[in-house]
């Protein structure tokens, strides 16, 4: 025996699932992960049948999905990157059979009711569906670490909800928001966000040259980020834009203070929150960031700009939505629940 972990990845065909099967493949504490395909890989042996970029590297076998042979192969922690109705269902089996689970989807992240309804989940068991809600944790590591650490269901958070709450949460905390005066997000990914099955909307032809606006005042992160700020859908206004580029977050966020500040204190209570947190990095003022500085990274860049007035606060924030928007901040979480580094496996 290595001594390595045992992982596992349902959806390893999607772009999140490619790579988080990359980080997995050189992580230092982990064995080759099982690849496991889905009804949906059309009869795929191969990852490199979908991705021919892996072609040469030894093989990367999809298997059919068999509890008993996950546990006969020693597999402790199954990744799923799945849509959302698939880990509701996969969820409560995966725990029945005693695996600890990082879900990608939003399938477990919403606590209440008026958030969830969004997804419309028909639970065939809706008294084990509500404890493992109850059970389910948030996986945004820089709020919810302790929690993470014991956990054996964590829902990793949505890309958009990541780069908002990370901006907001220490401000929020520090009580220097005007929350009668709003919160603006105006918040942009690249197509990849919208995930590997093309619509009408994300073919090239309506991408390209192209910049617009979606899902206003109903998107799905929308209940994540009030849920983990303690705001309401009054004080929040999220709007979501497609980019004509394939992969990368960038937040816009507008926010009223409610007493007069320096850039100097602003910026202090951005770093004071983050202190050790090896993914946020805080830029100095004026400096702000843009989406080429996080991309192929798990960081999340935050800057600020802050008016003469010493009240009106611009945010930046960016991420790569692939990465800290899913499969990074996925295995930054695998890594705090068997208590390693944050940072092993995604330098």
């Amino acid at each position: 025996m290595s001594g390595k972990l045992k992982t596992a990845v349902l959806g390893a065909t999607g772009y999140s699932g490619l790579e988080l099967t990359r980080i997995l493949l050189r992580h230092p504490r982990l064995e080759k992960p099982v690849l496991l395909k889905r009804s949906a890989d059309n009869g795929s042996a191969d990852l490199a049948d979908v991705f021919p970029a892996l072609s040469g590297n030894g093989g990367y076998p999809l298997h059919a999905l068999s509890w008993p042979a996950l546990k006969q192969q020693g597999v402790k922690l199954l990744f799923l990157a799945t849509p959302h109705e698939a880990s509701r269902t996969l969820v409560p089996e995966a725990i029945a059979h005693g695996l600890r689970v990082i879900d990608l989807s939003g399938a477990w992240r919403l606590k209440q009711e008026q958030h969830r309804v969004i997804y419309g989940f028909q639970d065939s068991d809706p008294q084990t569906a509500a404890q493992l809600t109850e059970r389910a944790v948030y996986g945004l590591s820089e709020l919810n670490a302790e929690s993470i650490a014991d956990a054996d269901l964590v829902a990793n958070p949505g890309c958009y909800a990541t780069s908002v709450i990370l901006a907001l949460a220490p401000l929020l905390k520090a009580g220097i928001v005007d929350r009668e005066r709003g919160i603006i997000s105006d918040s942009k990914s690249g197509v990849s966000g919208a995930g590997k099955e093309p619509t009408q909307k994300t073919h090239f032809v309506s991408v390209a040259d192209n910049l617009s606006a979606y899902a206003v005042f109903n998107h799905r992160h929308l209940g994540e980020i009030v849920e983990q700020l303690a705001l309401t859908q009054r004080e929040l206004t999220f709007t979501p834009h497609l980019l004509p580029i394939p992969r990368g977050i960038l937040s816009t966020i507008y926010v009223q203070l409610n007493r007069t500040m320096t850039p100097l204190e602003v910026e202090s209570c951005f770093r004071t929150f983050y202190n050790g947190k090896h993914w946020v990095r805080v830029f100095q003022t004026p400096k702000l960031p843009q989406v080429q500085f996080s991309l192929r990274t798990n960081y999340c860049d935050l800057g600020f700009c802050l008016a003469e007035d010493g009240r009106r606060l611009v945010l930046i924030s960016c991420i790569d939505n692939l990465l800290k928007g899913a499969a990074g901040q996925a295995v930054q979480n695998m890594n705090l629940m068997f208590g390693w580094g944050e940072e092993e496996g995604l330098q």
